[in-house]
């Protein structure tokens, strides 16, 4: 309501003599524009004569149909700055967008509803929301709220269609209708168009006109669509609400209330997809606003995520505010690297400096959900504590030096003198996880084919043995969280180092009947959701493992000192034994404390059931592919044993030599170092102390 005012109020009392309501001067019509009329343009291209869509150009919205005017008019196409990732033109088959939100796949035949969309046949899916059928088939509708990684609302109103409903055509948010055979829906017609232009005026009715300051300026979905749905101008004079602004609801995300929209993205992602409802609605009706509890910050893994889905400038990110504008960025896709996961990222740069990192929706993946630490890490990247150029101290006459400034030539030289003057075998390289193969390749044949040292190892301790890793039926993220599957956890708690684990595990469990059973010595982020949970106590995992086998196979078995109750035990083997499309046990070192052995002697264990695949739960951002290429102990490329093959070998006939003995892993190096056995230690990006 205008200037705050409550629905609930009491009537204006009426004139003493006019006995009615004093009526407040408006202005004429003119001064209530804020914009010259014009028509503007409609976002929807012209159907051809066979009723197909016309393949959009690659960098700009389609042509459209100038509002009012004659249908053969169109106006000319929107530059590729005002585009934006919730209001795409659908994308030709071979320039899918990086950050599209949901799947495109084929219907089947056989299940096929047949659904008609402004007068042209589409088919569905059974059951489908018809904003889904429809921007598959073609049609985009617009909208605010919905998002198909979360649950429909209806909140904002924007997908209005017109649906025949057996008695004629009525509006429907075409994000709450599912699709049913022979049901007709028009996107095109005039009560569509005027449900939009009211939709659209309503919610600029407060939003503040702060385009050219607003870090959403040039992607954002509302600009967008009031270019192509709303009406032109605006009839609304009275003064906007204001807020204080911004609030800092976290360390990374700043909330502006006089830009939001109430859409409910943010509040059903935290309660929905994180499970940390720290962020919901307050106040009613025009007072009603999207804010934290009192005193509490918005202190979730995946608060970032928010921010991506927000369609408006309500929510930004503390790092990117005011650093540019969409149009400025340069965007290449990525993996992230904080763990070994791979979720998918599109990283953002301008003038060779990275300025925000964005998730991809990958399906096999993360969804396009990112932790906060794979979301705003990139600020070390940037950091003035990164070294700039090599750094060179002297440790003559027993004394250290201070670190001095060095050209790369002297560094080199330095570095290879030192190289050069020991034996191989007092040699060690560390680390190395966190690089791309083609890096971990070339590491791994200087050090084993030119060095000649196998005291390497990419895992610095905290990972398990190659050949547990690399030897086990592989598992991916999609197989552990496919409808109606059953997951064994042994590992660390996927909520504090496997984020995107957990939200896909989340999801799996509360929406596709997943069962989890967890085998961790204290409590995890699913533990309450987990069907079975065994806290065997340390140093018991493999055992307590080893009388669940036995139980899902009818044997005798007994838990011991495991410190589990028998009963737990057997419900959790009956739930293992209903699984008939197998078992996916995500492996990992629920804690450095315990031996990496613990968890080894356990997964060889679980490997007895039939049908079991492991998904491993490692900390560091590329392990398998470091394994891969040979950055291990007594490993070459290609998963080659050192012992198993000779000098000149086919698979390194292109290395110069090949280590004489077998080095030592992460662990026994450091020992080594202590004891004065190794003279010359590379850390490729690791830190074997923190």
């Amino acid at each position: 309501m205008p200037r705050g005012r409550d629905l609930a109020g009491a009537d204006p009392a009426p004139h003493p003599r006019r006995g009615r309501p004093a009526l407040r001067h408006r202005p004429a019509a003119r001064h209530r524009r804020q914009h010259q009329p014009r028509p503007l343009p409609r976002s929807r291209p012209q159907r051809t004569g066979s009723g197909a869509l016309p393949a959009p150009p690659d960098h700009h919205l389609p042509a459209r149909t100038l509002r009012g005017g004659p249908r053969g008019v169109h106006h000319p196409p929107l530059p590729a700055r005002v585009r934006s990732q919730d209001h795409p033109p659908r994308p030709h088959p071979d320039r899918s967008s990086p950050h599209r939100s949901e799947p495109v796949t084929a219907v089947e035949p056989e299940t096929a509803v047949e659904i008609t969309v402004d007068g042209a046949a589409v088919e569905a899916h059974p059951g489908e929301m018809l904003i889904e059928a429809c921007e598959r088939s073609g049609t985009y509708i617009p909208r605010f709220c919905y998002h198909s990684r979360m649950s429909p609302v209806g909140m904002c109103r924007m997908c209005l269609v017109e649906v025949d409903t057996g008695r004629g055509f009525a509006l429907q948010p075409s994000c709450m209708v599912p699709v049913s055979e022979g049901m007709k829906v028009s996107t095109e017609s005039e009560v569509t168009k005027k449900a939009q232009d009211g939709v659209l005026e309503f919610l600029l009715i407060n939003h503040p006109l702060d385009c050219p300051v607003c870090d959403k300026g040039g992607e954002c979905p509302l600009q967008d669509q009031t270019m192509a749905y709303g009406p032109g101008e605006t009839r609304f004079v009275e003064e906007k609400r204001h807020f204080a602004k911004p609030i800092a609801i976290s360390e990374t995300v700043y909330l502006d209330r006089e830009r939001c929209i109430l859409c409910d993205r943010c509040t059903r992602f935290a309660d929905e997809v994180a499970g940390d409802a720290l962020i919901h609605f307050m106040g009613r009706g025009n007072h009603t606003e999207v804010n934290t509890f009192p005193d509490e910050p918005f202190a979730s893994y995946f608060s970032g995520n928010t921010v991506q889905i927000c369609p408006v400038g309500a929510l930004t990110a503390a790092p990117y505010r005011f650093k540019a504008r969409p149009w400025d960025l340069t965007e290449t896709l990525s993996t992230a690297w904080v763990d070994s996961l791979g979720a998918r990222v599109a990283v953002q740069a301008s003038r060779n400096r990275v300025l925000r990192v964005l998730g991809a929706d990958a399906d096999a993946v993360n969804w396009g959900w990112l932790t906060d630490k794979e979301r705003f890490g990139f600020e070390a990247l940037n950091s003035a504590e990164r070294l700039a150029a090599p750094m060179l101290r002297d440790t003559a006459d027993g004394g250290v030096s201070e670190w001095s400034e060095a050209g790369w030539g002297e560094a080199l030289d330095r570095i290879a003198g030192a190289v050069g003057a020991a034996p191989p075998e007092r040699v060690a390289v560390l680390g190395g996880a966190r690089l791309n193969n083609e890096a971990q390749y070339m590491w791994a044949k200087l050090a084993k084919g030119v060095i000649g040292t196998d005291n390497v190892d990419a895992q610095l301790g905290d990972g398990l043995d190659p050949a547990v890793v690399l030897g086990l039926p592989r598992a991916t993220i999609d197989d552990a969280c496919r409808s109606g599957g059953t997951v064994v956890l042994i590992g660390p708690d996927p909520k504090e180092e496997l984020g995107t684990l957990y939200l896909r595990l989340r999801h799996a469990v509360i929406n596709d009947g997943a069962k989890l059973v967890e085998i961790t010595p204290v409590a995890t982020g699913l533990s309450h959701l987990a069907q079975h949970s065994l806290r065997p106590r340390p140093g018991t995992t493999a055992q307590l493992v080893s009388a669940l086998v036995a139980a899902v196979a009818g044997d005798e078995f007994e838990a011991g000192s495991t410190g589990v109750d028998r009963s737990e035990l057997e419900a959790a083997a009956q739930c293992l034994a209903g699984a008939d499309d197998g078992v996916t046990a995500v492996l990992g070192r629920a804690s450095l404390a315990e031996g990496a052995e613990v968890v080894e002697a356990a997964a060889i264990e679980l490997s007895a059931l039939p049908l079991v695949r492991f998904l491993p739960a490692l900390r560091r951002g590329n392990v398998i592919g470091a394994l891969e290429t040979g950055l291990a102990p007594e490993l070459l490329p290609g998963r080659v044993r050192l012992d198993g093959v000779e000098d000149g070998g086919p698979r390194v006939e292109a290395w110069p030599r090949l280590p004489a003995a077998a080095g030592l892993d992460a662990a026994g190096v450091l020992r080594a170092a202590a004891r004065g056995d190794i003279d010359v230690l590379v850390l490729v990006g690791a830190d074997p102390l923190n």
